[in-house]
């Protein structure tokens, strides 16, 4: 019987230990179209395909890879336009994509829908959603396309803005077959000449939730509101959020739809323009519409001194921006904050230079308005300012659904990049269990993708470096996305070329 059992264990044993290798990893041979300068979306996974939009030259390409990341497909998308194509937006699905995009005819501006296959092929005619007259040539985006977590539900808005007291907000809703619910127009009125927009998201209800806030020049807000416009209703509801003489800098929104609830989070300061103190924290229940949250977490001396770099212990959090909030089953979530800022020999680095907030989202136009980014309409282009970009210490913290602290913790990097901000910063991958953080680190005059995982305590533990990374690949993780449970997509610099590598996690 021990003989039995010992030949089973040995059999078992390299399967035991394959199980404990750690992520694999395998790199794309990038065409000889695909330059540095090329644009580029990383659309997601279709069955055991990965697909992928890139624009070259002013021609529009859908490239489909198989599981070891070799090219199947190139499909030419021959009806997008060639020089007016202003955006494009993706929202896959389980067995297709559509694809929304928007293009200037003219003084005409069209958003249209287009549906593909697994192969990235055209199998419907495109659609017209929507048109607007603008009279002028732009190349800025006039629509914003959204989805709801559950793909159920999709909206465009356009915002326009000629009139400063009052900006027209138009949406229409969609279901997930792309047939017309709703259409609404709205005038809101921009009492004062800071008043702002901030971040748009949709529920799965079709309700449209954005904030709205008034901003001193380029100092902090002292005034804002949560702004909910139903699905099928006509107007917006205001729900103000009562600052006191607490002031907020950006207002970022997470829709929590399992708990029936939005939550607004920000850095606090006590008085304008000084060091920040804290994070604010507001909630507002969709179903009762009662506000189930209102609170701030101040900083603490420990966590200043575990976050500062190169900061004194009052100034440790000025050069952080909040970069993701993520909701747990139970209501309570996780944030996590980057310190990023500049530096440069003509002038010294100012939070406040980001006069709308954070780094990670566009500038807002406010002709016809849209605060969201694709990466590849994101990237930073090399400018002939010395201009050194740095992103170092990440710090995560966990709450409870009332906003009580749970844990806190420091992620240490230090990261910089004289070209453009590419290849530095982070991004997360979340395999339900642990929360894995990807980022570029200097190891032996080389950048080497690094993982630093969380588990559900709040303990850190430095993964293995990554197999395969001798090869001369440059990562930028922070334009990567989780395409699967277990699988991740991070865009790479080959030489003059852009590759892509494929993570599995084990």
């Amino acid at each position: 019987m021990k003989i039995v059992k010992l030949i089973v264990f040995i059999f078992l044993l390299p399967g035991y230990f394959t199980s404990l290798e750690a992520q694999k990893i395998i790199f794309s041979e990038p065409d000889k179209d695909d330059s540095r300068k090329m644009d580029f979306e990383v659309i997601g996974k279709m069955g055991n395909n990965f697909l992928f939009y890139k624009k070259i030259r002013g021609e529009n390409y859908i490239c489909v890879y198989d599981n070891n990341m070799k090219q199947l497909e190139k499909v030419h998308h021959e009806y997008l336009p060639d020089e007016r194509l202003i955006n494009v937006d993706f929202f896959p699905y389980s067995d297709f994509i559509y694809m929304i995009y928007q293009y200037q005819k003219r003084n005409i501006v069209h958003c249209v829908a287009v549906k593909l296959d697994g192969m990235g092929k055209k199998i419907s005619e495109p659609v017209e959603l929507d048109t607007t007259f603008i009279g002028i040539s732009t190349n800025n985006k006039i629509y914003t396309s959204l989805s709801s977590e559950d793909k159920q539900k999709i909206i465009i808005f356009k915002i326009n803005s000629r009139n400063r007291d009052k900006f027209l907000i138009t949406t229409k809703l969609f279901n997930a077959e792309l047939e017309f619910l709703k259409r609404t127009s709205l005038t809101m009125l921009m009492d004062e000449r800071n008043d702002n927009l901030g971040e748009f998201l949709l529920d799965n209800e079709g309700n449209l939730v954005f904030s709205k806030y008034y901003r001193t020049n380029s100092e902090s807000i002292s005034k804002a509101f949560m702004v909910v416009k139903k699905a099928m209703e006509d107007s917006f509801s205001y729900y103000q959020i009562n600052l006191g003489k607490t002031y907020l800098d950006e207002l970022r929104l997470k829709i929590d739809n399992l708990n029936s609830r939005y939550l607004l989070s920000a850095f606090y300061y006590n008085q304008r323009r000084g060091s920040i103190d804290g994070l604010y924290f507001f909630a507002l229940n969709i179903s009762n519409k009662q506000i189930e949250l209102e609170t701030t977490y101040p900083f603490n001396e420990d966590l200043r001194r575990e976050a500062k770099g190169e900061s004194n212990i009052k100034m440790a959090f000025n050069d952080y921006f909040i970069r993701n909030i993520i909701i747990k089953r139970d209501g309570g979530f996780i944030v996590d904050a980057e310190a990023y800022y500049t530096t440069s020999r003509s002038a010294a680095w100012n939070r406040w230079d980001y006069i709308y907030g954070s780094p990670f989202l566009s500038p807002v136009d406010y002709y016809f308005y849209s605060p969201y980014y694709s990466s590849w309409w994101w990237r930073r282009e090399s400018s002939n300012q010395a201009v050194r970009y740095h992103a170092d210490n990440v710090v995560v913290l966990s709450f409870k659904k009332d906003g009580q602290v749970e844990w806190n913790n420091v992620i240490r990097k230090d990261q910089f990049d004289d070209e453009s901000d590419d290849r530095i910063s982070y991004q997360v991958m979340n395999t339900g269990g642990q929360l894995h953080f990807l980022f570029n680190l200097q190891e032996r005059r080389n950048l080497l993708l690094n993982d630093f995982v969380l588990s559900p305590d709040g303990q850190i533990n430095h993964n293995p470096t990554l197999k395969n990374l001798d090869k001369g690949q440059e990562f930028m993780p922070k334009y990567g996305k989780q395409v699967s449970a277990r699988q991740f997509i991070v865009p790479c610099f080959i030489r003059n070329y852009i590759c892509f590598a494929k993570i599995d996690f084990n």
